[in-house]
């Protein structure tokens, strides 16, 4: 398949150039890079530049790059140094959208059932949103993520097919251009513009991408895109006018007409049924691991779309699980009858 995506440079912005075992450990690391080393052992000591030699080394072999921190707060921490590191790239933060989460269980010992319960943070989602959508627009892309992903996010072909283009001065029916957005789980709210949500005023689109925190404008002359504009969700100010804009959808979770018939027909179409069943199989959250052994490709992950931009194999991403422990402060929400 051709890289259609855009093509921009890594570039390190710092007052300071590498000094002392710097230089040697960069080009040590970008020759195993080159070279095809699965691992790699940075050492030094707190304080030492290390979170500079990794940045310098990405400049160096010019790759996409994912770099897994234990937690989000360190996560956090190490997204912001790349960000001061690489301004003019994007650095993008990947991590669990749940701020709580309690699953299903039962005691019983004591006959307690306890409702699962969570709580999702609507901006880590919308991060994560922009991270899926700038690897499958450019290639100077750092994805810093703790492990949440590793976890299945549906197939990236799928996402990938599904996706909305409008090119200014081109023609395109309003209409279908709805029933698009609608496609692409996007919700229209004439009232209250939100994230994942559209609007229609007359010839004028609004929309409010879901990765995204300004609104894309879209002006209709005729059934001819006239103008296409961010602006302010706040303040209503014009920030860009962009020639084109491409609308990923509001969901990671979607799936092709193809695959929704086999779906509700299996008997139509069998080898796309059991492909269905196979990348799909309908856990109980979309954080539900498996220790179970998978075959190549029959689940994609986050971690499997980095890997793929950068042009290596499935097989060399590491997918591992991860015990549940009991939360702390659970809270019992029902108690069955006695006896």
């Amino acid at each position: 398949m051709v890289d259609t995506r855009a093509k921009h440079a890594f570039k390190v912005e710092a007052e300071y150039q590498p000094a002392g075992d710097q230089p040697a450990a960069i080009t040590r690391l970008a020759e195993g890079i080159e070279r095809g080393d699965r691992f790699q052992t940075l050492l030094g000591i707190t304080g030492s530049g290390k979170s500079a030699t990794i940045a310098w080394t990405i400049e160096k072999v010019q790759r996409p790059t994912l770099i897994l921190a234990p937690n989000k707060s360190l996560a956090a921490q190490l997204a912001q140094e790349m960000r001061e590191f690489f301004p003019n790239n994007r650095v993008e933060y990947f991590v669990s959208y749940y701020d709580y989460y309690q699953p299903e269980a039962y005691i019983p010992s004591s006959d307690t059932y306890i409702e699962k319960d969570s709580s999702i943070n609507d901006e880590i989602d919308r991060l994560r949103h922009s991270t899926t959508a700038a690897l499958l627009t450019r290639r100077d892309v750092i994805v810093v993520a703790s492990v949440s992903c590793i976890y299945g996010m549906g197939d990236p072909d799928e996402y990938r097919g599904h996706l909305l283009e409008l090119h200014q001065g081109v023609d395109y029916d309003q209409q279908s251009i709805l029933r698009r957005l609608v496609d692409l789980q996007y919700e229209r709210n004439d009232v209250a513009l939100g994230r994942g949500n559209f609007r229609v005023r007359g010839d004028t689109i609004e929309l409010h991408p879901a990765y995204e925190e300004c609104v894309t404008r879209v002006e209709m002359f005729g059934d001819t895109v006239d103008r296409i504009t961010i602006v302010d969700p706040v303040t209503g100010e014009t920030l860009s006018s962009p020639s084109e804009v491409v609308v990923f959808p509001a969901t990671h979770y979607v799936a092709g007409e193809e695959r929704m018939r086999a779906a509700i027909d299996p008997d139509a179409n069998p080898s796309v049924a059991a492909a269905t069943s196979a990348d799909f199989p309908m856990p109980a959250s979309p954080r539900t691991a498996t220790s179970a052994a998978r075959a190549p490709g029959t689940v994609s992950t986050s971690a499997e779309i980095v890997a793929s931009s950068v042009c290596l194999p499935r097989s060399d991403v590491a997918v591992t699980t991860r015990c549940s422990r009991p939360c702390p402060g659970r809270r019992v929400r029902s108690r069955a009858p006695p006896g």
